[in-house]
C-alpha cells in the first residue's frame, strides 16, 4: 500500500482523525487483528456476530498503525459513517495513483478461484522487471474482500488480478467502480445463487455488468462454449477475445487457425493417473502443449481462459503455456488432493459447490480411480446451498448422476442433502438387480460421517469430498486424512 496519513486518508474517505493526524499508514488493511501487518489499517466492520471495535486495541498492539472505524476506539484512526464505504473509496484513490497497475477482473458461476489463481501464477512468472502480480485471496471476493485486495497494491505492481462475486444485479457495476478494469473475464453462466437471482438469465444480466464496465481501449474476454456469455459481446464498444473449446489438428487441418469459434482454443485433451489434465493450447497459428498440477478436466476451460487473458496482456503463447503448466494449486479446498499412508487418496474440493462444480468433481473422482486399477471411488456429499426452488431437484440429480457414473460408494451427509441419498437409491432401483451400481448411505453430521468413514474406508480408496462450505466437509477432509497421515500431492 502506498503510504498515507491520517490526515490524507480521511480527505479521501470524508472522515474526521483521532489523534495525529501526522501518523502513517503504510501497510495494507485488514480486518483480522490477528493478522495485522505492521503499519497497516485495521477496518473495524460490525457483522452478525462480532464487532470489530471490540478487537481495535488489539489490533494497534499488534502493530496497526490505525483503526477506520464508525466511532471513536480511543485508538489514533478515522472515523466515519460506513468503514466498508470508505475502505471502497480508499482502495480507488489508491489504484488511481498506480497508473502502471493493469487490473483483471474476473467472473463467473463456478471456477472464478481456480482460473484467477491460475492466471495469478501465470502472470507473476510472466511479469516483467521488478514487477509483482497481487491477486484476490483465496474466494474473498466481496465489497469488503475486493478494496483489501486493492489495498494490498504498491508501486511495483504489474497486474492485479481481482475475482469479483455476485449476489444481486449491481454488484459487479459497484465492485468494477471501485477497480476499473483493464480486462474482463467471464467464466460461465450456471447455477451457483440460482435462488437469489430467480433464473440463469437474471445471471447473466448481473455477470455481464463487468464487461459493461470496460473502457473502450479494455478488452473482454469471453466463454465461447457458454452462449449467455458469448452474447455478452454486445455489451461493450472494448475489443472482444474469445476462449473454449477446439477441434484437434489431426480431426481438422482446415478449420481456422486457433479453432471455432474461439480466439484461444484447447483441444487433443488427456488425463494421468491423478486425473491431471493435458491440452494443447492454440491461437493464430501457434500451439503450445500444457500438462496442468491441478486435478479434474474441468481445469482445462480454467487454465484457456487465464491464457486468454494472458495473451490478449501482450504474452506469447510459449511463455503463457509454460507458466501455466508450472502453477500449483493455492486456495484451499479446491480439488486438492492427498494420499494417506495406507494407500487411501483423499480429494477435497469441499469449499464451495452448485450443480456444475459437483458434476466437475464426479468426473474427476471416476477419473483418478480409473488411473487406479482396482481402487474403489467413494463420494462424499453435502448440501449445495442458494439454489431457491429448484434445490430439491439439484440434489436428486447429482445423486443419479453418482450412480450412472458408476461410482463405488456414495455417503450423503447431512438433511438438507438427503435428496442426493433418495436420488441414488431411486436410480440403482430404476436400473435393476443385474446393473452395475454402487451403494449409498445417509448420515445425519459430519461426526456419524467420520464415524462411517473409519469404519468403512480401506487401503487403496480415493474417496472424494464436495459440498457448499457451510456443511464443514473440508474439515471432515482434513479428520481423515490425518487418522493415517497424509501427504499433499
Amino acid at each position: 500500500m502506498i503510504a498515507l496519513t491520517l490526515e490524507e486518508i480521511a480527505g479521501v474517505v470524508g472522515g474526521e482523525v483521532v489523534g495525529d493526524g501526522a501518523t502513517v499508514v503504510s501497510g495494507p488493511a485488514t480486518v483480522d487483528s490477528r493478522q495485522v501487518p505492521g503499519g497497516g489499517l485495521f477496518v473495524a466492520v460490525v457483522g452478525e456476530r462480532v464487532d470489530g471495535h471490540d478487537f481495535a486495541e488489539a489490533a494497534v498492539e499488534s502493530g496497526a498503525a490505525a483503526v477506520l472505524s464508525s466511532r471513536p476506539t480511543q485508538q489514533p484512526g478515522v472515523v466515519v459513517p460506513d468503514p466498508v464505504v470508505a475502505l471502497g473509496l480508499l482502495a480507488r484513490y489508491l489504484l488511481d495513483r498506480l497508473p502502471r497497475a493493469r487490473t483483471v477482473a474476473l467472473t463467473g458461476s463456478q471456477g472464478k478461484t481456480s482460473t484467477k489463481d491460475l492466471l495469478a501464477s501465470a502472470l507473476t512468472s510472466l511479469a516483467p522487471g521488478d514487477g509483482r502480480t497481487v491477486a484476490t485471496h483465496g474466494s474473498f471476493n466481496n465489497e469488503l474482500g475486493l478494496p483489501l485486495t486493492v489495498l494490498r497494491a504498491d508501486e511495483r505492481t504489474e497486474f492485479l488480478v481481482l475475482e469479483m462475486g455476485a449476489r444481486h444485479l449491481g454488484d459487479l457495476t459497484a465492485s468494477c467502480r471501485v477497480a476499473p478494469p483493464a480486462v474482463s473475464l467471464v467464466l460461465n453462466v450456471g447455477k451457483a445463487h440460482l435462488g437469489e437471482f430467480g433464473s440463469r438469465e437474471a445471471i447473466a444480466a448481473a455477470k455481464g455488468e463487468i464487461v459493461e464496465a470496460l473502457a473502450p481501449n479494455g478488452v473482454a474476454v469471453l466463454n465461447a462454449d457458454d452462449p449467455r456469455v458469448a452474447a455478452m459481446a454486445s455489451r461493450t464498444t472494448a475489443p472482444v477475445r474469445t476462449f473454449g473449446s477446439a477441434e484437434s489438428e489431426s480431426e481438422s487441418e482446415s478449420e481456422s487457425e486457433s479453432g471455432p469459434g474461439a480466439d484461444v482454443g484447447f483441444a487433443d485433451v488427456t488425463l494421468d493417473e491423478l486425473g491431471r489434465p493435458s491440452f494443447t493450447l492454440s491461437t493464430a497459428g501457434e500451439h503450445a502443449p500444457v500438462s496442468l498440477r491441478l486435478v479434474g478436466e474441468h481445469h482445462v476451460a480454467n487454465a484457456t481462459a487465464a491464457a486468454a487473458v494472458a495473451v490478449a496482456l501482450g504474452f506469447g503463447l510459449p511463455e503463457v503455456a509454460e507458466a501455466l503448466a508450472a502453477a500449483t494449486p493455492a486456495s484451499r479446498g479446491r480439488m486438492e488432493i492427498a494420499e494417506r499412508a495406507d494407500g487411501v487418496t483423499v480429494i477435497d474440493d469441499a469449499y464451495n459447490a452448485n450443480p456444475d462444480s459437483v458434476r466437475a468433481a464426479l468426473g474427476a473422482l471416476v477419473a483418478v480411480g480409473r488411473g487406479r486399477p482396482g481402487s474403489r471411488t467413494v463420494a462424499v456429499l453435502g448440501e449445495m446451498r442458494e439454489l431457491g426452488e429448484s434445490t430439491a431437484e439439484e440434489h436428486d440429480t447429482v445423486g443419479r448422476l453418482a450412480v450412472r457414473l458408476g461410482l463405488h460408494q456414495l455417503l450423503v451427509v447431512g438433511e438438507p442433502a438427503r435428496p442426493i441419498h433418495l436420488g441414488a437409491s431411486m436410480e440403482s432401483s430404476a436400473a435393476g438387480p443385474g446393473a452395475a451400481s454402487g451403494s449409498s448411505a445417509y448420515v445425519d453430521s459430519p461426526d456419524a460421517a467420520l464415524a462411517w468413514l473409519r469404519r468403512e474406508l480401506a487401503p487403496g480408496d480415493v474417496v472424494l469430498f464436495k459440498a457448499s462450505n457451510a456443511a464443514q466437509l473440508s474439515d471432515l477432509a482434513r479428520a481423515v486424512l490425518a487418522d493415517a497421515g497424509g501427504e499433499r500431492r
